[in-house]
């Protein structure tokens, strides 16, 4: 018979007889005749940019840690690059090691369960009541391996950091270097804490996240700068390499949005979207100077105040570390 609810499954035991009903073995999921079988499908092109987005967004928030606690007077120093590779290292290390730990052990390749619907997520919410008495409890991971390998990427990642940089900051930045691995034992618990609670509502909702966060992180780099001219921000745009990598850095996560939502099902009409990548920082830069009002000359003047004390307050940093 089959068994009630929608993640419910049996098992064929040794003797050839049916076990209960109740949750699949890690790696299975329940067949329309409530049949464990296991996971032997490949993930599709929007599991792997889902699994993509959350291999960055660790990425971008050590980077913007770094950026904001190690750059002087707005540069990007030597130490700080350091840092920003390191980075990169420590997240590309432990992507690869997920992928090599998860089934198929040790192969640049992952099985999979399709993802059907919202609920597959949240299997705890469904466990079914036969007759109103006793509760049947089929929960599992539907949507095996994407929500447990989320969790091993993240302690991996927390792992390969704390044997990697402590080093590099020793003899980098040893005065501020510290605080980026403060941030990112403090960063990490919260994206677990999220992807245990929303990994589902993420999975659907990414692409829309990240192109509306690219849109206002780029809007945010552009409204910091002191001066609002068209020319001053196009021209520090390219000249400054900080600056330069920042709006790249804009355009590639844009990029990436757009392909997610897309998925490049046509790729002739939807490549052709790509083209639109440059039009925030193009709009912000075109439109920055008409878009001023007297209201704002007040918060520009208290930025100003609050630049020029950073910069005293740096100096004197900078002069007592030598």
């Amino acid at each position: 018979m089959k068994c009630p609810g929608l993640y419910c499954g049996r098992e064929l035991l040794p003797d050839g007889s049916w076990s209960d009903c109740g949750s699949c073995p890690r790696g299975f999921r329940a067949n329309e005749t409530s049949y464990c079988v296991p996971c032997e499908g490949r993930p599709v092109f929007y599991d792997w940019l889902y699994l993509g987005f959350m291999t960055f967004s660790p990425l971008v928030l050590h980077w913007f840690c770094i950026d904001n606690t190690t750059h002087f007077r707005g540069r990007l120093s030597r130490g700080a690059l350091m840092l920003h590779l390191s980075a990169l290292v420590e997240i590309v290390l432990a992507a690869l090691a997920t992928i090599l730990l998860v089934e198929p052990v040790g192969q640049l390749d992952l099985k999979a369960c399709p993802v059907t619907s919202l609920s597959d997520w949240y299997t705890l919410f469904h466990n079914p009541r036969p007759n109103y008495t006793d509760v049947l409890h089929c929960t599992q991971e539907a949507v095996y391996p994407l929500h447990t390998m989320v969790f091993i990427f993240y302690w991996l990642a927390v792992t390969a950091m704390l044997l990697i940089r402590p080093w590099l900051v020793r003899f980098c930045l040893p005065k501020t270097g510290g605080e980026t691995i403060y941030a990112a034992l403090y960063f990490f618990p919260i994206l677990s804490v999220l992807h245990a609670i929303f990994g589902g509502l993420i999975y659907y909702a990414f692409p829309y996240i990240v192109i509306v966060l690219s849109i206002i992180s780029n809007a945010a780099h552009f409204a910091f700068k002191m001066d609002q001219s068209m020319r001053f921000l196009l021209v520090n745009t390219v000249t400054d390499v900080r600056n330069c990598m920042i709006v790249l850095g804009h355009w590639l996560v844009h990029g990436y949005g757009i392909i997610s939502l897309t998925e490049l099902a046509e790729p002739a009409l939807y490549g052709s979207l790509l083209c639109l990548v440059p039009s925030p920082a193009v709009f912000y830069i075109l439109t920055a100077r008409i878009t001023r009002e007297k209201p704002i000359c007040n918060i520009q003047r208290i930025r100003e105040n609050m630049f020029h004390f950073y910069l005293l307050f740096d100096e004197k940093e900078y002069i007592a570390s030598k």
